[in-house]
């Protein structure tokens, strides 16, 4: 299929690992040029590599850290500068530590809220001038199936997700008659580093083996039910089945 973004430019926000870097080898692949960001610059240049290896898509890199406004600037104006405006924004960002409610405070909240959607404002408000000349854009906010059910631990996930979800329908109504589409994806569990890292805090929090947190898990998938022949792992691909 021709998504027909063959030469658009896109900027793909935490995109070092998982699912960040999922979505920018499918824009590379599909003929996008790509920005692509992180705070790891080993790790960033590491994927930049590998984008390049496989693709024809030129590759920008810059270290960024999404809960500073300056670095969102920089990042910006590098992208713009290596490859003029930008047609396509994926809005993406490691998500606030697993935590219970009792053990936040102010600063929890405000340190959360400035990097899960204070990034999003941020870097859709510099690209929608020009999104807006060409009458074209697509951002596109990577957020988490929580917004549909809290996932137990992640209250300051749960709560400021559901903020992204609402400022992201009220632009896409807003910004839809100059020919920008805003969403929202909200993907379920993927065996990434921050998955990993939800699994060791809630095996430490019950006193269960990650063995049975992740069987727990992936109990919750119907596509994984009644499959006793092989170990349980919701956290794989589901297209190897």
């Amino acid at each position: 299929m021709d998504f027909q973004i063959k030469n658009k430019t896109a900027i793909v926000c935490a995109s070092s690992q998982g699912l960040g870097k999922a979505a920018a080898l499918e824009l590379a692949s599909e003929g996008v040029n790509l920005v692509i960001s992180s705070r790891n610059e080993e790790k960033l240049l590491s994927v930049k590599k590998e984008i390049e290896n496989q693709t024809n898509a030129k590759i920008v890199s810059v270290v960024a850290d999404l809960n500073n406004p300056k670095d969102i600037e920089n990042l910006y104006a590098k992208a713009h500068s290596e490859l003029g405006p930008i047609d396509i924004l994926i809005n993406n960002a490691g998500g606030p530590p697993p935590s219970d409610f009792e053990s936040l405070n102010d600063e929890d909240w405000l340190k959360a809220f400035n990097l899960t959607m204070m990034s999003s404002i941020r870097l859709s408000k510099l690209v929608l001038p020009e999104m807006k000349e060409r009458h074209w854009g697509r951002i596109i906010n990577i957020s988490s199936v929580s917004v549909k059910t809290p996932v137990p631990g992640l209250f300051l996930s749960n709560s400021l997700r559901m903020g992204v979800l609402g400022w992201s329908k009220a632009l896409s109504d807003e910004v839809a008659p100059k020919g920008i589409t805003v969403n929202s994806v909200c993907p379920g569990s993927t065996r990434t580093a921050r998955i990993t890292d939800i699994l060791k805090s809630q095996s430490e929090a019950t006193g269960k083996s990650l063995e049975e947190i992740e069987a727990l898990a992936a109990a919750k998938i119907p596509m994984l039910k009644n499959r006793r022949a092989r170990r349980p792992c919701c956290l794989d691909c589901l297209f190897s089945f």
